[in-house]
């Protein structure tokens, strides 16, 4: 049988074909667009997302034995808020998990609700990127849409109620709500007091890999695919991301190099960061997970190369970085502010210590490097809490780059694994939906059957020992800068 994975990203829905052995046979994408209308928002068409991925599954599926085609599966964008009124169609552009518009709903959760009562209730504290903020925002600047609301989902679960007609969300992406008591796996009432909105507004609760329908009649009838298709509820990218990369299960460790930046740290028992630099999220094979998610990596890249140096060969830019370890440039990857562990919505992204003989190439090995510095203050976080990481998984745009790679092994200390799929949350779509549809009995067996490593990148103990140093300077920059970043935005 064949199982369909949809990866519902940032810039692009990527869809993937899956045998049940693991082979894919076929991968498209359908790129869309982000709406920036005022500076630190972020906003995209729900309607956009829909029309692109069936025209995705109608190329994807052209060549195939269409009756072979047995569940569909998504990893989606994370905490993005979608808003239906009572004809199911949305109410206003969705707001996005990069986008910085609720700093003043965020200090109000933190500092009035206050930390302490969001953690009991939910497990996490407010970021600006969390969908309950974003609620509030509605509320508070847009009454006659918040009046509106008949139905409140996040971008993934838009994809499933159209092609299912079942309103549902997953446990792990609706960890990401704020909204959500992650540790009993049930809707918080505290919190749907606080945001003023009512339980039936909020879609049903599944596990990642359960059948929430079938493919629509109609839908079926347009796409050539039999209305037996079941249609599974899916994940957070990074949890369909963890699956795709088998880290699932005690202990496990997935680095993702897409659009945002996260490590994520598998475990079979619930735990909370005290200090709620990490997020505490339920995980897809039906446990939990920590993780760190910084707003902009490989877009830090994207925007060095694209918007700056006016390139796409990205490869041939990377190929006079020789000295690694020595840079003398330091660069805060804070485009979009920053989640964890800083939790600072007014960030920003800064260039540190240029000189007369500065050159191209150091500047974009900053880049490169500062995301991976960033990426290591949550490692620092979760090895602080006793967690013994030694290797990773890897996955996501950035990871195709092998100095990257190189980077992330140096920098972290870690061993990274390189898997044979690549494809990260389309690939963990499409390993649900294998589970959903019985093909195997538990994520956990799915993953160790198919998810398979091609290559290991071991961090070298000279260049460990430079990063080192290099990264005990970096740590420094966000602290003394901070203040600065206050007035800026003020």
């Amino acid at each position: 049988m064949l199982y369909i994975g949809v990866d519902l990203g940032t810039s692009a829905v990527k869809l993937l074909l899956m045998d049940e052995k693991g082979k894919i046979h076929n991968v498209v994408s359908r790129e869309h667009s982000v709406d920036f209308p005022h500076p630190g928002w972020s906003e995209q068409s729900a309607s956009a997302w829909y029309e692109n991925a069936k025209e995705g599954i109608r190329e994807l599926t052209k060549d195939c034995d269409k009756s072979q085609v047995a569940g569909i599966g998504f990893g989606g964008q994370m905490h993005g808020l979608v808003i239906l009124d009572k004809e199911d169609k949305p109410i206003r552009p969705v707001i996005l998990w990069n986008d910085g518009r609720t700093i003043k709903e965020t200090d109000y959760l933190n500092d009035v609700i206050g930390k302490d009562k969001l953690s009991a209730y939910t497990a996490n504290i407010a970021f600006a990127g969390f969908t309950a903020p974003k609620i509030l925002w509605v509320k508070e600047n847009e009454p006659e849409n918040f009046a509106k609301i008949e139905k409140i989902m996040l971008p993934k679960d838009y994809l499933a109620y159209k092609m299912s007609g079942t309103f549902c969300t997953d446990y792990s992406d609706a960890s990401g709500m704020l909204l959500l008591d992650v540790k009993n796996k049930c809707w918080s009432k505290e919190m749907i007091d606080i945001c003023g909105i009512r339980e039936e507004q909020l879609p049903k609760l599944y596990e990642s890999y359960e059948v929430v329908g079938h493919l629509k009649a109609e839908l079926a009838r347009e796409l050539g695919l039999s209305e037996t298709v079941k249609i599974v509820a899916g994940a957070g990218d990074n949890a369909a991301a963890a699956v795709g990369t088998g880290t699932v299960g005690e202990g496990k460790c997935n680095i993702s190099l897409g659009t945002s930046g996260t490590i994520f740290v598998s475990s079979k028992n619930f735990g909370v960061d005290k200090y709620n630099a990490l997020h505490s999220f339920d995980h897809a094979d039906g446990y939990y997970h920590l993780m760190g998610c910084m707003l902009s990596a490989a877009s830090c890249n994207m925007w060095w190369m694209d918007d700056i140096l006016k390139t796409s060969e990205y490869a041939k830019e990377q190929e006079g970085i020789l000295k690694l370890g020595e840079n003398q440039v330091f660069y805060l990857p804070y485009l979009m502010g920053e989640r964890s562990p800083h939790n600072d919505p007014k960030a920003r992204a800064t260039f540190t210590g240029m000189t007369m003989d500065t050159t191209r190439e150091e500047m974009t090995q900053a880049v490169l490097e500062g995301v991976t510095f960033g990426l290591r203050d949550s490692l620092e976080v979760a090895k602080s809490l006793g967690v013994k990481i030694e290797r990773t998984k890897i996955c996501g745009g950035g990871a195709k780059s092998p100095l990257w790679k190189k980077m992330i092994a140096n920098i972290m200390n870690l061993k990274v694994d390189v898997i044979e799929a690549e494809e990260g949350p389309g690939y963990g779509g499409a390993i649900l939906a294998a589970v959903g549809c019985g093909a195997y009995a538990s994520v956990e067996e799915a993953c160790d059957k198919l998810v398979k490593i091609v290559d290991t990148v071991e961090p070298d103990e000279e260049l460990v020992a430079k990063y080192e140093e290099r990264y005990q300077k970096f740590k420094k920059i966000y602290p003394t800068m901070k203040g600065l970043f206050q007035e800026l935005a003020e």
